[in-house]
């Protein structure tokens, strides 16, 4: 399942990411057989995830969803990408906008 490209946390970070200048794309396919994609990619194979939904026993929060987004994520890295991951929160609070920044 493709996340909501109308979350909260998803439209925020878009405002920061703009407001910064920072060149995004969204919703990247990464990987060459499976439809796995990343919420955004940054310059430097830097790979941007939000976890919606944590607080409520969202998909990201129980098990099954946990493993299947361990085994995507772990395969992102092993092509060599860089991900860094947060929750809504995370990014209304500018962490998310103030971590990236760091990692450029």
């Amino acid at each position: 399942m493709i996340p909501s490209a109308k979350s909260e946390g998803v439209e925020t970070l878009k405002l920061h990411l703009r407001a910064d200048g920072i060149p995004y794309e969204q919703e990247v396919k990464f990987h060459p057989v499976r439809k796995w994609r990343l919420d955004f990619a940054l310059a430097g194979r830097l790979g941007v995830e939000i976890d919606g939904g944590i607080w409520v026993q969202g998909r990201h929060s129980r098990g099954a969803g946990m493993e299947a987004d361990n085994e995507k994520n772990n395969e992102a890295v092993l092509l060599g990408w860089r991900i860094l991951y947060f929750s809504t929160g995370q990014v209304k609070s500018g962490l998310a906008i103030d971590t990236i920044k760091r990692a450029m």
